[in-house]
């Protein structure tokens, strides 16, 4: 049986919403980015989320005993409408006992490529790509 995700959006006043999962604190949004973060950058956010989710998972099973993990994601969006992202890159920083070039790879790679929901929901002409940095 299908899995069926729900949350709600209320609008608080101009290009201003907030919202979120039921029974969990709401999330401030503005559709013009000036008081909080907006939908397209709610989008990199949460694949920046989710991938770095399995990250973790991927990195624990291999033994890594991670103590830092930071992800800076930028899309690259058309000029014209509708300006949706074209390309995402990912900038991943590891740091932690175990972790080497070839093990944090791989966790990355199985994230963007087979776990991550939110990369797998997005439109497959978009240019997924990403850097390392280890220490």
């Amino acid at each position: 049986m299908a899995r069926v995700a729900e949350v709600s959006v209320r609008w608080t006043s101009e290009l201003r919403f907030e919202g979120g999962g039921a029974g969990r604190p709401a999330i401030a949004l503005d559709g013009d980015a000036k008081t909080a973060t907006s939908p397209v950058e709610l989008l990199l956010l949460a694949a920046g989320a989710c991938s770095a989710s399995d990250v973790v998972i991927i990195l624990k099973k291999q033994r890594v005993e991670l103590e830092a993990l930071d992800i800076v994601v930028r899309g690259t969006r058309r000029e014209e409408q509708p300006r949706r992202y074209t390309a995402i890159a990912f900038e991943f920083a590891v740091r932690g006992a175990g972790a080497d070039e070839t093990k944090v790879r791989r966790a990355i790679d199985l994230s963007i490529e087979k776990y991550c929901s939110v990369v797998a929901s997005l439109a497959p002409d978009i240019q997924i790509s990403y850097d390392v940095r280890i220490g």
